[in-house]
């Protein structure tokens, strides 16, 4: 154990606690803003004081991150992990989840280009408003970030993954799975790609993109739906 790790441990929890609540607020209310209105912020906030004292428990200065950036990876991590062990998404979201998937892999095998959203409907034998009403669905039944398509803190930067197996064949996995999501992004129709950088870069709600391109809050959900969808189907031999 380094000088910084030591002096780091001996501090009061007590007093740990009440310096970054703010910390752990914030990311509860971010996190929040992006999530159903079934997830209460009380069950956010106690999940990510459980992440905090973790990361307490657990920092190390010689990693070479801060402890406020390392706290901050285990707190969200400790509210999805809350989230996903609640489990409140009915069975058939999961089951439209998956149809939806299939149903863009199999237009797109089929044409050789972008799945249509009348494609995909007539794939599924529902009408166009059911479908879009069934992309709404799914997008209120998925935990919105990035490592819901399978990328971890170990694929993004997380200070877990500087570690003495760095070159492991699942470090080396996952860097070819992050190379390759990288690139399956970068393919997605304009409009598709422009929604996920806008929310996952720029970190705007569903109402500010909307704004921005004069279209429904709504609109922009299934868009950006589609575009998670359309991910995992062109990605599906990962899975």
């Amino acid at each position: 154990m380094n000088k910084a790790q030591a002096y780091h441990r001996q501090q009061d929890p007590n007093r740990l606690v009440e310096r970054y609540a703010g910390l752990v607020k914030r990311i509860g209310q971010h996190m929040l803003a992006r999530l159903p209105s079934s997830v209460q912020l009380d069950d956010l906030l106690q999940a990510g004081m459980i992440g905090l004292l973790d990361a307490y428990r657990n920092y190390d200065a010689g990693k070479g991150a801060s402890f406020e950036t390392y706290a901050g990876i285990r707190i969200r991590g400790a509210m999805i992990d809350e989230i996903r062990q609640g489990d409140w998404v009915p069975r058939s979201v999961h089951r439209n989840t998956r149809r939806i998937s299939d149903a863009i892999h199999e237009v797109e095998t089929e044409h050789g280009r972008d799945a249509r959203d009348s494609e995909v409907a007539a794939k599924l034998e529902v009408g166009l408003a059911e479908y879009h009403s069934m992309l709404n669905d799914t997008a209120c039944g998925r935990i919105v970030g990035i490592e819901d398509l399978g990328v971890t803190d170990d694929v993004i930067g997380g200070v877990d993954a500087v570690s003495d197996m760095s070159h492991s064949f699942d470090t080396v996995a996952n860097e070819r799975f992050s190379t390759a999501l990288s690139e399956c992004i970068s393919q997605l129709p304009e409009r598709e790609a422009l929604i996920l950088s806008l929310y996952y870069d720029e970190e705007l709600n569903l109402k500010e993109i909307g704004q921005i391109l004069d279209v429904s809050e709504s609109r922009v959900s299934q868009i950006q739906s589609q575009a998670l969808h359309r991910i995992r189907a062109r990605m599906k031999e990962w899975y």
